[in-house]
């Protein structure tokens, strides 16, 4: 028998991880489909009766606007599967111990980014 024992959080500390990240998901989730339809659209605005100048200011700034929401959505989705690889390490129970030092990462930083899986000692360490 191991005298190792892995610290981790209660079940009742990751039940209460496991609430907000799913209500974090669902914020996300919206958030994703505002930039998604934002670079998908390309709806007219209405002006083709304005100064031909103005109208390819406006197209160019359009399409600069387009991929910009396109790279917050590439990140939002990313932030999206960080927070479901988290629930799934609340199910398996390791969520919260940091990866590189196995400790508990605190649970101050797991409140404020739930998604780590660094302490802030591993964290400072790769600087």
């Amino acid at each position: 028998m191991s005298t190792e024992v892995k610290e981790r959080y209660s079940d009742a500390d990751l039940a209460e991880f496991k609430t907000l990240i799913k209500k974090k998901i669902e914020k996300a989730q919206e958030q994703l489909e505002i930039y998604q339809s934002a670079y998908k659209n390309d709806g007219n605005n209405g002006t083709d009766d304005t100064s031909p100048t103005f109208k390819a200011f406006e197209e160019g700034s359009e399409t600069m606007s387009k991929e910009a929401n396109s790279q917050l959505a590439i990140r939002q989705e990313k932030f999206i599967r960080d927070l479901k690889n988290a629930l799934l390490r609340i199910e398996n129970k390791t969520y919260g111990i940091c990866r590189v030092t196995g400790k508990l990462i605190a649970k101050e930083r797991l409140l404020l980014v739930p998604h780590a899986t660094l302490s802030i000692e591993a964290k400072n360490m790769q600087r």
